[in-house]
């Protein structure tokens, strides 16, 4: 299968250059070893034995290749990640090491690597990288401060989207019939529980509570619901609860798996906005692990219909699932524009902004997603309220909706088609 570039690319482009040593980190099966793997003369792959076995035995045989060594799944070894910080503290050039991991290691190196191997996220296959429109706006432009013209149409509909909610951002099941994609993702989350958890230290015993607490988080998508309603809907009806820290096991293995992509409360230190919650906002990785773990196809989304544990929430379960897909999407190109993800909402729930993106000089720029049109001054009636309480440090602002055009609006803020948002 021809590879298809990604934005990480973008990143690598610009950091090998200057930087010794890079680890690429995200899910298993989002692609990292794929783009890694075309820039390495030498591959050490840690998930095969014998490889890991003879560089276990030897660790100087990364002193004998040449050009760029890739480690691939270190965290099998975690002591090869101080063997590379020692090789860069000793020297090494430009663009010698990239390792890539799909766990956080179950034993830790002995030192972070910070300052010596920096670490970049990669996640799921974000709109711009599907190949599905060619993208008018720019996130980097809004986050810049231009106030970019907002243009373009988009022959993408409500069900459209749906099907990229289905077809999920990895790489390697989107290509698969509706059919086969389910059975792949069926295959996924099995092999999380059979194996992923057992190497990450944690055997299931109750497979089934896993699969319950799993499902309740992918119903809680979008939402802030706190741990102890997601327990409570995952067991509902039944007397013998797991104990608590059975759960936070769960969310903590699930977290080192990077299989939760939890968006955290904003927490703003430049202006008086004070009263917001820091509680966050509960996404899994692809929105495509979601809509599977909570059963629903692309009819049952189309009429509105919810599924899974019951979970309160605003709106449908297709409204918070498109926000999943556009958050995805918006932390790809954040990250390679160097800023940071968040959500807001004030304590009161007066007012809330889907998605905050920080600059370093925390000015930013604020998304409201709706799946439906902006038709009525209510509809943007929060991020007009955020602009009043930021003024200038409101970089931009837009809703980003499964319409077909974009324009910016007489107040100000901008609509942008899901599909045209890019970097």
């Amino acid at each position: 299968m021809e590879y298809q570039r990604r934005i990480a690319d973008e990143e690598l482009d610009t950091l090998m250059g200057d930087l010794p040593a890079l680890a690429l980190e995200g899910a298993r099966g989002v692609g990292k070893t794929a783009t890694a793997a075309r820039r390495a003369d030498t591959i050490f792959e840690l998930d095969d034995p014998g490889q890991r076995e003879v560089l276990v035995a030897d660790p100087s045989m990364v002193d004998a290749a040449d050009g760029t060594i890739l480690i691939d799944e270190w965290q099998r070894h975690p002591p090869i990640w101080d063997v590379v910080r020692r090789r860069v503290d000793a020297g090494a050039p430009p663009g010698r090491f990239l390792l890539t991991g799909s766990a956080e290691p179950t034993e830790a190196p002995a030192h972070s690597g910070a300052g010596r191997i920096v670490r970049l996220r990669m996640r799921p296959l974000s709109l711009a990288e599907r190949g599905l429109a060619e993208p008018t706006v720019g996130l980097g432009a809004m986050l810049a401060g231009e106030r970019p013209a907002i243009s373009g149409n988009s022959d993408m509909a409500v069900r459209d989207y749906v099907e990229e909610i289905l077809a999920s951002g990895f790489p390697g099941i989107r290509p698969l019939t509706a059919r086969a994609r389910r059975a792949q993702i069926e295959s996924y989350l099995a092999r999380v529980v059979e194996r992923d958890f057992p190497e990450q230290g944690l055997r299931v015993r109750r497979p089934a509570t896993l699969h319950a607490w799993l499902s309740a988080y992918a119903a809680a998508t979008a939402t802030t619901t706190s741990y102890n309603a997601l327990l409570d809907a995952a067991t509902a009806g039944e007397t013998a609860k797991p104990a608590k820290n059975t759960t936070t096991a769960y969310r903590d293995v699930l977290s080192q798996l990077w299989l939760l992509d939890p968006v955290p409360g904003w927490v703003p230190n430049r202006n008086h906005l004070r009263r917001l919650t820091q509680a966050p906002k509960h996404h899994l990785a692809d929105p495509a692990l979601a809509a599977h773990l909570v059963g629903v196809d692309a009819g049952a989304l189309l009429r509105g219909q919810s599924a899974g544990p019951d979970i309160p929430r605003d709106g449908t379960l297709l409204g918070a699932l498109f926000e999943s897909l556009v958050t995805l999407s918006a932390r790809v190109y954040a990250q390679v524009n160097e800023a940071t993800v968040h959500h807001l909402r004030t304590r009161d729930g007066d007012h809330e902004v889907d998605l905050i993106i920080e600059r370093r000089d925390q000015r930013v720029v604020a998304l409201e997603v709706k799946l439906g049109g902006v038709e009525e001054p209510a509809d943007v009636r929060h991020l007009l309220w955020l602009r009043e309480q930021l003024g200038e440090d409101l970089l931009d602002a837009a809703v980003i909706t499964a319409g077909a055009h974009a324009y910016r609006r007489p107040d100000g803020i901008a609509v942008i088609p899901a599909v045209l948002l890019g970097v």
